[in-house]
C-alpha cells in the first residue's frame, strides 16, 4: 500500500509543479515590476529631459524637436518598431501682451492668461465696464444690461466634492462656451475665474471654442485671488470699467505627429495593448503633470516590460497622442487608423490626471471584462491600486472604438488641479515615488492583459 502511495506522488509530482498557482508567479513579476520601477525612475528622469527641453503646444515651433526627441527615446527603451502617423493640429500662439487693468484704482493690474484659441484685443485694447455673473442662466436673466460690456464669469471651482474632476466639470463650461455666451448677449470680451481648486494667484489657461455665425470676442482667465478682488470692486462700484489687451492669434494648422512605438506580441502580435498620453501642454508651465507624467510613465511601460527579459504575447503599443488639449486631431487620426486595420484593440489604457499616488483603474468595457481585472487587484495592491471600477477612460483612447476595453489611470487627484494648466505645472511639482508607482501600476495591468487576455471563462494561465 505504501508502494502504491509513494509510486503515485512520483507520477503526480511534475504535475504540481506544472500546476503551480500563476498567482504566485504573478505576484512576483509584479513586486519585480514595482522594485524596477522605483530603482531605476526611468520615467522620471525622462520627463526632467522632456521638461527641460521647452514648450509643446500645438503648433509650436519647438514641437518638431520634442517629436525627435520622443522618437529617439522609444527607439532607446528597446522597441520593435517606431513611427511617426502625420496630423493637422492647430496653432495657436499666446504673444506677448496680456494685461487686464482696473481703471482709476490703486494696484489696478490683475493676473490674467489668454485662453487657448482666443482671438486678440486691438492694440489699444478693450476698454468697457464689467458684467459679473456666475451662471449661464444668470446671464441671460440680465442679458438687457450685458451690451458692450465684458463679461466676467466668477463661478467658482466647486469645492465641496471629493472626487476633484467633479468639480473641475460642474464648472469648466464657463471657460469653453463663455466667450460664445458672452458674444450673443452683445459682450465684447469674456473673462472667466480661473478653474482651479487652488487659491492662489496663478491663472489656469484652457482651451475655449468659437461658433460659426457667432461674432468672436476675446477671452482670458483670472487668477483667483485677482477674481475675488474684482468682485468685491464691483460690489462697491458696479460700474468700475477695465482695459483687457491680449495679443494672441490663431494661425493656419501645420503638420505635426503621433509618435507611435510598439513591443511586437510573440503569439498574438495583431491583438494590440495601448498605453498613452498626450504630448502637447499648454505653454504656461513646463506641462509635467499635463501630461508630461502620461506620456513618460507610457514609454516606461515599454522599458519595464523589457527588463523583464520575456516577450508579451501580445503587442503592447505606446502613443503619445498630439493636440490633446484643443482638438484631439491625433487622437482622430489614431482612432481611423485603428478602426482600418486588421489588428484587434484588446485594451487601451491612458494616463492623464496626473503623476500623484495610484489609487485605481476607471474602466468603459463590458461588465464581464471589469470582472476579470477586478480578480487581478492582488497583483495591481502591491504598487498602491485600490480599485477598479466602471467609469469613462481618456479623451484620446474615446476614439478607439473598437476597443475590448478603454481604461483610465487614476492616481490621487486632490492637487491635480492646483497645476493644472498652469505655471505652477513645472517638474519640480512631480515626486519621483508617485509618478514610479504609477508607471508600475500601468505595467502590472499591461502585462496581465497581455499574458491572460481578457475572456472572463479562460482560467489563469498555467
Amino acid at each position: 500500500m505504501k508502494f502504491n502511495f509513494l509510486i503515485c506522488l512520483i507520477l503526480l509530482f511534475p504535475y504540481c509543479l506544472i500546476s503551480q498557482p500563476a498567482e504566485d508567479n504573478y505576484s512576483e513579476i509584479s513586486k519585480t515590476i514595482v522594485k524596477k520601477s522605483l530603482t531605476d525612475r526611468k520615467g522620471y528622469e525622462l520627463l526632467r529631459d522632456l521638461c527641460a527641453m521647452g514648450p509643446r503646444l500645438s503648433g509650436d515651433p519647438n514641437l518638431p524637436r520634442v517629436i525627435d526627441w520622443c522618437s529617439q527615446t522609444l527607439e532607446s527603451v528597446g522597441c520593435d518598431t517606431v513611427w511617426r502617423q502625420r496630423v493637422m493640429s492647430p496653432h495657436w500662439e499666446r504673444g506677448e501682451v496680456e494685461s487686464l487693468v482696473m481703471n482709476g484704482i490703486k494696484n489696478p493690474q490683475l493676473a490674467i492668461a489668454a485662453l487657448g484659441g482666443s482671438i486678440g484685443t486691438p492694440l489699444s485694447g478693450i476698454t468697457a465696464e464689467i458684467l459679473e455673473v456666475h451662471s449661464f442662466e444668470e446671464l441671460h436673466d440680465k442679458s438687457n444690461l450685458a451690451r458692450g460690456k465684458i463679461i466676467f464669469f466668477n463661478r467658482p471651482f466647486e469645492n465641496g466634492t471629493l472626487h476633484t474632476f467633479e468639480g473641475y466639470g460642474g464648472a469648466v463650461l464657463q471657460r469653453t462656451k463663455g466667450a460664445v455666451e458672452a458674444a450673443q448677449v452683445g459682450g465684447v470680451a469674456a473673462l472667466v475665474r480661473s478653474v482651479t481648486s487652488a487659491t492662489d494667484n496663478q491663472p489656469h489657461t484652457g482651451v475655449m471654442y468659437y461658433e460659426d455665425g457667432i461674432t468672436q470676442v476675446p477671452a482670458a482667465a483670472v487668477g483667483v485671488i485677482d477674481a475675488d478682488r474684482l468682485s468685491r470692486t464691483l460690489r462697491d462700484n458696479p460700474r468700475q470699467s477695465v482695459t483687457l489687451k491680449l495679443s494672441c492669434q490663431n494661425f493656419p494648422q501645420k503638420e505635426s505627429f503621433n509618435v507611435i512605438g510598439e513591443i511586437r506580441g510573440n503569439e498574438f502580435p495583431d491583438e494590440v495593448i495601448v498605453v498613452g498620453g498626450h504630448l502637447d501642454a499648454w505653454d504656461v508651465g513646463d506641462g509635467a503633470h499635463d501630461n508630461g507624467a502620461g506620456c513618460m510613465q507610457s514609454v516606461e511601460v515599454l522599458y519595464l516590460l523589457k527588463s523583464l527579459d520575456r516577450k508579451p504575447r501580445r503587442t503592447v503599443r505606446c502613443v503619445l497622442f498630439m493636440d490633446e488639449e484643443q482638438h484631439q486631431t491625433g487622437a482622430k487620426a489614431y482612432g481611423q487608423y485603428a478602426a482600418s486595420t486588421g489588428e484587434t484593440h484588446l485594451a487601451a489604457i491612458e494616463s492623464d490626471a496626473g503623476a500623484f499616488s495610484p489609487r485605481g483603474f476607471s474602466v468603459d468595457a463590458d461588465s464581464l471584462v471589469i470582472k476579470r481585472i477586478n480578480s487581478w487587484l492582488p497583483y495591481l495592491n502591491l504598487s498602491g491600486i485600490e480599485w477598479v471600477n466602471r467609469g469613462g477612460s481618456g479623451a484620446d483612447i474615446s476614439k478607439i472604438k473598437n476597443a475590448k476595453a478603454l481604461i483610465g489611470y487614476r492616481p490621487d487627484g486632490q492637487r491635480y488641479f492646483d497645476y493644472h494648466h498652469s505655471a505652477n505645472d513645472v517638474f519640480r511639482s512631480v515626486h519621483p515615488r508617485e509618478m514610479e508607482l504609477g508607471s508600475a501600476a500601468m505595467t502590472i495591468l499591461v502585462y496581465l492583459i497581455s499574458e491572460e487576455g481578457l475572456n472572463i471563462d479562460s482560467p489563469l494561465k498555467k
